[in-house]
């Protein structure tokens, strides 16, 4: 049977702080590309009239996360919006990882277990086909 001390308290607050840092930082990240990438779309595009008529999606370079950081690199704005997106779907599963790192550490191996399979899970749907 595990007891409490506190140092285990300390550890946790500390985990506790970084995931809350992690997940306001990934916000703010992900909502400055996304504002960075939609300023620059309406820069370049804002006057150009709306086609509903016809679906199109998204064309095949963003599509993968390579080509998504190609265009980034090229500073187009689809891109720059699409990687703002990628960050924001990351940042919970970032989390989810530092967890996983964070009860490894403490031995805490029932949390392990159950993290790294709420971990799989998320990336086998993130990237699974």
């Amino acid at each position: 049977m595990k007891h409490s001390s506190r140092s285990d308290n300390s550890v946790n607050r500390r985990l506790e702080i970084v995931l809350g840092n992690l997940l306001r930082v990934g916000v703010i990240v992900s909502a400055s590309v996304v504002l960075a990438g939609g300023t620059v779309y309406l820069v370049r595009h804002g006057d150009e009239a709306a086609q509903y008529r016809t679906f199109r999606g998204e064309p095949s370079d963003l599509r993968s996360v390579a080509g998504i950081v190609r265009d980034v690199l090229l500073l187009k704005s689809r891109g720059i919006l699409q990687f703002g997106f990628l960050v924001l779907i990351a940042t919970p599963v970032m989390r989810v990882f530092l967890s996983l790192i964070g009860f490894a550490h403490q031995r805490d191996w029932l949390y392990v277990a159950t993290t790294a399979i709420v971990l799989a899970l998320l990336l086998y749907s993130l990237l699974g086909t």
